[in-house]
């Protein structure tokens, strides 16, 4: 209890620096906003035969990559904070003091990323709720539960792979460029941007084992095809695992890269 006690400390210590940069969350809005319109004047250059059915609900392409785009905005973000949070700890100095305190290594671990991992899917269902309001796009608000549990059972899968990031960074010290280009990689196989079924065969059989993709799925069922439950239970039973397992490979890759620095001495080195 002590320890958990330890994490609204960290949180509040993210929330007042991301406030003293008004401009840049204004920024981030406006950005939002400028690219719900570029989408709206792209799918009319898209097929709608082309796009998939969800539901008994026929997806335009706005509905369609409006998910997708703001699940994978979600991972990029994620990725990046949480792969970062320890290389920033340790640029500013507070990393070796952090450690020298009675704090357990679980605790740095999760407080520092745990502004992230709340405000990145806040952020998300602001985008989503933008375009939806902005364009009329009918999302299904039974679908609103549904998608919330799945990205509870979504974002520990994302937090443990930039755990594994964060190892990288600070056995390598350099890797953000990395974190990035992987994170574009997995959200190109997930059908954020396209249907999957516009992909080669194999790329499709790979897809399907890409927690990103399950998750979109999953969101897009719910919010339009209006699925509710039903269309997310599988999908649950799918990423618990996956999430289950990227976060204690995450976990123990970061711990073998702290004790590794610690015992060469070199984790003030950057």
């Amino acid at each position: 209890m002590a320890e958990i006690a330890k994490l609204p400390a960290f949180a509040r210590r993210d929330l007042r620096i991301m406030l003293s940069y008004r401009a840049a969350m204004v920024g981030g809005l406006l950005s939002v906003i400028a690219q719900a319109f570029a989408l709206s004047f792209l799918g009319k250059l898209v097929d709608p035969a082309r796009l998939p059915t969800f539901g008994t609900t026929h997806a335009t392409y706005l509905e369609f990559v409006a998910v997708g785009i703001g699940l994978n905005m979600l991972v990029l973000l994620m990725l990046h904070q949480v792969a970062t949070a320890m290389r920033t700890e340790q640029l500013t100095g507070t990393l070796e003091s952090l450690l020298a305190t009675p704090t357990a290594i679980a605790t740095i671990q999760t407080g520092s990323a745990l502004f992230e991992v709340v405000y990145a899917p806040l952020r998300l269902a602001i985008f989503v709720g933008l375009i939806a309001i902005l364009f009329g796009l009918p999302f299904h608000a039974s679908g609103i539960a549904p998608s919330a549990t799945l990205l509870v059972a979504f974002v520990p899968f994302v937090w443990g792979l930039g755990l594994v990031s964060a190892g990288a960074i600070l056995t390598f010290r350099r890797g953000s460029g990395a974190v990035t280009l992987g994170g574009t990689l997995l959200g190109l196989s997930s059908g954020a941007f396209f249907p999957l079924s516009l992909l080669p065969q194999w790329l499709q059989t790979l897809a399907n084992a890409n927690p990103l993709a399950i998750a979109i799925d999953g969101l897009r069922q719910a919010l339009i095809g209006g699925t509710g439950w039903s269309g997310v239970g599988s999908d649950l039973l799918k990423l618990a695992p996956l999430s289950l397992a990227a976060l204690l490979i995450g976990t123990l890759a970061f711990r073998l890269a702290l004790q590794r620095e610690r015992r060469n001495g070199t984790l003030g080195l950057y």
